[in-house]
């Protein structure tokens, strides 16, 4: 476990970065012309870096990005 210690601003910077970040994820994730095993890696991803955004953001920006389940093949 590490700890972290950030101010104000260098926060909203990591928040906003998360944000475009999984936003950019969910936009590639429609994209037919990519390979499946790719998409799995995005997911995973998504997941590690809807983790770190859970620590900064509010309940209601939670929801907003929370991963959506999975379909079960």
């Amino acid at each position: 476990m590490h700890g972290l210690i950030i101010d104000e601003q260098e926060r909203r910077e990591i928040e906003y970065l998360l944000k475009r970040e999984m936003e950019e994820i969910t936009f590639d994730l429609g994209d037919n012309r990519i390979d499946k095993g790719i998409k799995n890696a995005m997911e995973e991803r998504y997941d590690v870096l809807f983790q770190i955004f859970r620590r900064f953001a509010t309940r209601e920006e939670c929801l907003q990005y929370m991963p959506r389940k999975k379909k079960q093949n």
